[in-house]
């Protein structure tokens, strides 16, 4: 009988067993996914019918193998985490799922607008946003009183000139103005082309012929040299975000424009030796009608080779979710709150309260429209990229080109003729227009 009965019991443990569905997850090793890794066993409980398998990579390396793995089908990744960058072009592709089924309480309409629409084709949306952020002016209220002035909350390039070149102290180590300097298209291409599209400058005309041979760039790519050599820290063209973030945390820049995800960073107290004195102010403008602020969100998505899409987006419906933000919160304090997603975070007092450069992220979030990015009518979508396959390719080597006028290995018109050419020659290549 205890025979019968001990075979009976682990006959309806393998069939539960059996019945476990695993779901295997390919996220980047970053703070913010880290910790989603660590409460995922809050989502197990609620769903013990699902198991999940991680696979944590450098952001590198998971482009690379998620690309290979959703261009070739392959299936090995039922959730990916993605860029911005990627959703509109691989969802054109039809490699993603749309997720149309993310549950009654999913509130879809509580997404900012801006990271909502480039997740979004045809009003069917692709990817949901883990956390979005825009880029914003950091600056130390102590050096700018010191220089007699004072950072308007919407300012010029032209006043952070002024004001970098009056914060710099190069005997002390101090430098007024702190830009990426790094070459890739992720790095340095991020900064100035979000810089170029203030302007009045663009990647590609109408018909996809490139601009770079227009004063607009010219405009863009001398003041970014000429800023940097008079305000900028020795070594700028290996400085990206990284380094830049470890230069203002010691005090050795007055300015630094970069993405809004490093408010929280710079106003820390454990790390930051300048965490009392940092003022955020929106990204510059020329007066042109566009902000040099870019937009980017790391997104879950669920490849269309995915046999789990089910599983899939329920772990993705919670893990975006206004009730994970709370978890969050209960466990690791509001600071720590995944930004720039969702509307009603930035209606909770206290997130605002222990976030001085919240209302600062959430309008340059907003004001940035990656499918109108320009002053002047372009064909692609994004702002600091353009959404084509392409680009990774010839965004790192225009991003080469402005890394050797930043040195000087060649002057700012010889960086933009070399860049106008291999930008041509890889379009008609690739044979645009389409």
């Amino acid at each position: 009988m205890k025979t019968k009965l001990l075979m009976l019991v682990c006959s309806v443990m393998a069939i539960n067993v059996a019945a476990k569905e695993t779901i295997t997850i390919a996220t980047v090793n970053n703070g913010d996914m880290i910790t989603m890794k660590e409460l995922s066993n809050h989502f197990e409980e609620q769903n013990p019918d699902i198991s999940l398998k991680w696979v944590t990579l450098e952001e590198n390396i998971l482009r690379q193998r998620v690309t290979t793995d959703v261009a070739t089908k392959g299936g090995q990744y039922d959730v990916m985490t993605i860029g911005t960058y990627e959703v509109p072009i691989w969802g054109k592709q039809n490699w993603l799922t749309e997720l149309d089924n993310l549950g009654e309480n999913y509130d879809v309409d509580d997404l900012l607008p801006a990271i909502r629409s480039g997740l979004t084709i045809d009003n069917k949306l692709y990817a949901a946003p883990f956390y979005g952020e825009s880029s914003m002016v950091m600056y130390r209220t102590d050096l700018m009183e010191k220089a007699g002035l004072e950072m308007p909350n919407a300012p010029t390039w032209s006043f952070i000139q002024k004001a970098a070149k009056a914060m710099t102290n190069k005997d002390e180590g101090v430098y007024g103005l702190c830009l990426r300097g790094k070459a890739g298209w992720g790095e340095n291409v991020a900064l100035i082309t979000s810089m170029a599209n203030s302007f009045g400058a663009r990647w590609f005309d109408e018909n996809w012929k490139p601009q770079f041979n227009t004063p607009e760039w010219k405009a863009t790519l001398q003041y970014y040299v000429d800023v940097m050599k008079e305000s900028g820290p020795a070594g700028s063209s290996a400085n990206g975000f990284n380094e830049n973030l470890a230069l203002f945390q010691t005090g050795k820049c007055g300015i630094w424009i970069d993405a809004t995800v490093a408010g929280a960073f710079v106003t820390n107290k454990k790390d930051s030796e300048v965490a009392d004195k940092v003022g955020f102010a929106l990204a510059p403008d020329n007066g042109l009608g566009k902000r040099g602020n870019w937009l980017w969100s790391w997104t879950l998505a669920i490849p269309s080779s995915s046999k789990k899409s089910d599983a899939a987006m329920k772990f993705i419906s919670w893990a975006t979710s206004k009730e994970y933000s709370q978890l969050v919160a209960d466990n690791k304090g509001w600071a720590k709150v995944p930004p720039g997603t969702r509307a009603s975070l930035y209606e909770n007092e206290q997130y605002m309260n222990a976030a001085p450069f919240a209302q600062i992220a959430l309008d340059s979030i907003n004001s940035a429209d990656p499918k109108n990015p320009t002053v002047k009518p372009v064909p692609y979508v994004g702002i600091q990229f353009v959404a084509i396959p392409e680009f990774q390719g010839i965004g790192t080597a225009v991003g080469q080109q402005f890394s050797a006028a930043l040195t000087g290995q060649m002057t700012v018109e010889q960086a933009l003729s070399t860049s106008q050419r291999l930008v041509e020659r890889t379009m008609r290549k690739a044979r645009y227009p389409k």
